[in-house]
């Protein structure tokens, strides 16, 4: 359901759930975590970087696929004044896809990071805090919000994704 917000932030019950997924890796290693810029992934990821002394990294190739009106970001200097101690420096000024993004973009975006983190030596002290459509695209499977999901990026690519789950 489109909530008619763009970039909307977490709602209480969001809070809740970041906090509890934090808590469910509180004794996991984590040295990077990798989070979408839209406000409500910056907000999620906030529990995580209180429990552990790990590297942010903001990436847009994260992000949701472009669908609804939430699906439309703020600009880098907007989530500077937002989370000033972050960096957005390095962002496009608009980061988010314009108007509704085909499938194969977010498959491809997807494979392009799982090719990117099999190659890396600390994927599996990487969190990922991302959004529905590009988790689905990555592993196939459809999340729930503050769901955790373990995840091998040297794993095959999904054959079949189900949009519609």
């Amino acid at each position: 359901m489109d909530p008619g917000i763009q970039d909307p932030e977490l709602t209480p019950f969001g809070i809740e759930q970041a906090r509890a997924a934090a808590a469910t890796l509180a004794t996991t290693p984590l040295t990077r975590i990798i989070v979408s810029p839209y406000t409500r992934a910056l907000q999620t990821a906030q529990p995580f970087l209180r429990t552990h002394d790990a590297t942010m990294v903001i990436m847009h190739e994260v992000r949701e696929r472009a669908a609804f009106s939430c699906d439309v970001g703020s600009t880098p200097d907007l989530l500077a004044e937002r989370f000033p101690h972050h960096d957005f420096d390095h962002l496009p000024h608009q980061w988010w896809h314009g108007g509704l993004e085909p499938v194969a973009s977010t498959v491809a975006r997807a494979d392009a990071f799982r090719a990117a983190m099999a190659a890396r030596g600390d994927s599996a002290t990487t969190l990922l805090v991302s959004h529905w459509a590009f988790i689905l695209a990555l592993s196939g499977r459809s999340l729930e919000n503050g769901e955790v999901l373990q995840y091998d990026p040297a794993a095959r690519a999904p054959l079949e994704i189900d949009w519609d789950s």
